[in-house]
């Protein structure tokens, strides 16, 4: 199978179809036997779409005329065939051959890709400068959401912008029920595996370069599993007790829901609702994995009525749906799916689903909310609206040396600490 061919099978899936890159990924990967074929297509496929505006303006000065849209699957290919040459180790030579024998279902469109990747080649350097004097290209974001980041944050927009496009670490999150992180950091080191530990969360260890979980000691038997240090956080700022009720909404897949057993192992119990049932047997697989036990629910949030019973919990973290501008280095196709009216559905969610837990917090009791997004009006804005509209909250200051004290809350903005982007209130319910 050519490599190419299938990264761009993959990418019309994205681009044409709207599928996420994920989804898109799994069903194509696992047709691939060798795991370096499978690395080679996801590095394709994730270059591509996180270069997507700067590589898509270029390819535009490079056509004569747009293709059209049943040709979807060339015009993939051929921003493959661009992303080698502009940011792959991959010889010139082999990139536009290679590139080139992908067109084997589409005979006319050989000469097509071979002229304009050997075009690009002749006139690489005019065509990066028409390539900056284009903000959205420049930015590599589409307009509207670098207006959305300029307007939320002024002075570091462009930093943010930047540190979208940066390939994340490799975060873990070691079990501290099976052993310490220094323990688990030596056993690493032994393996010959280089790893470093995070000051600000004492469960995480960032590993020097990604490697795939079946290559890292224990992950079968549950020593460790990975997660962003941002959302490693929420466990200890949640601060269960023993004997408490928990309940962890919105939680697929099911990170934060362990974290917060691995932390407090004597809960009296925890409650875990997702919408998605689907996602939520992620959630499942992954207590199994670690050897914990959480009640599982598929049900609406913002609807307790019709399964919380009446029930009330000491401890709620509220992982409300948000745009994830936060985890756009992640999820780079969060750029191409997600579009502008999605934002003020997303606030007026989350603002149902927080007023609907706030009926389930026992007096006494801490809700955390919690958004991978940089969007103020998601954040400090929600949290301002919901306190203004409840006089038994009481906003908790977070002290901490990661993120920056808002109004309201703390945020986190991408890249910084090496984090993803996430923001943090802490809410106590009056007695």
């Amino acid at each position: 199978m050519n490599l190419r061919g299938c990264a761009a099978q993959v990418l019309s899936r994205v681009l044409t179809d709207g599928q996420s890159l994920t989804a898109a990924l799994e069903s194509a990967l696992p047709k691939l036997k060798e795991a370096k074929d499978r690395a080679f297509v996801q590095a394709l496929c994730y270059g591509v779409i996180r270069h997507y505006f700067a590589l898509d303006f270029t390819l535009q000065q490079l056509l004569g005329k747009p293709l059209k849209q049943k040709d979807g699957d060339i015009k993939a290919l051929l921003l493959v065939g661009l992303y080698q040459l502009q940011h792959m180790r991959v010889k010139s030579h082999a990139a536009v051959s290679e590139t080139v024998a992908a067109t084997k279902h589409k005979p006319w469109a050989r000469s097509l890709v071979n002229a304009v990747l050997r075009q690009y080649l002749r006139d690489e350097e005019a065509l990066q400068l028409t390539c900056s004097a284009d903000k959205q290209a420049r930015l590599n974001h589409p307009d509207w959401i670098i207006r959305q980041l300029e307007q939320c944050w002024p002075d570091q927009a462009e930093q943010i912008l930047a540190a979208n496009d940066q390939q994340p670490p490799m975060a873990l999150r070691v079990n501290l029920l099976q052993g310490s992180r220094g323990e688990y950091l030596d056993l690493l080191t032994e393996q010959g595996i280089a790893a470093h530990t995070v000051a600000c969360c004492d469960s995480a260890l960032l590993l020097d370069q990604p490697l795939a979980v079946e290559q890292l000691p224990g992950f079968g038997d549950g020593r460790f599993s990975v997660q962003d240090v941002a959302a490693q956080l929420a466990a200890k700022l949640l601060d269960v007790q023993p004997g408490q009720q928990v309940l962890d909404l919105c939680a697929a897949p099911g990170g934060k829901t362990a974290a917060i057993l691995e932390r407090q192992p004597a809960l009296q119990s925890l409650l875990a609702v997702d919408v998605d049932e689907q996602r939520l047997r992620r959630v499942a697989d992954n207590l199994q994995r670690l050897k914990l036990h959480a009640d599982v629910l598929a049900a609406d949030a913002s609807q307790p009525d019709t399964w919380a019973g009446g029930r009330q919990f000491d401890r709620i973290l509220l992982d409300a749906p948000c745009s994830g501008f936060g985890v756009i280095r992640r999820h780079p196709d969060i750029k191409l799916l997600r579009r502008e009216t999605d934002i003020a559905a997303l606030q007026a969610l989350q603002g149902k689903i927080l007023n609907a837990a706030w009926q389930l917090l026992a007096p006494g009791g801490i809700l955390l909310y919690a958004t991978c997004s940089v969007l103020k009006q998601e954040n400090e804005l929600q949290i301002a609206d919901f306190l203004n509209s409840h006089s038994d909250a009481v906003e908790m200051t977070i002290h901490a040396a990661w993120g920056t004290t808002r109004p309201h809350g703390r945020q986190i903005l991408t890249g910084s600490l090496q984090m993803d982007g996430f923001y943090y209130a802490k809410l106590g319910k009056t007695a």
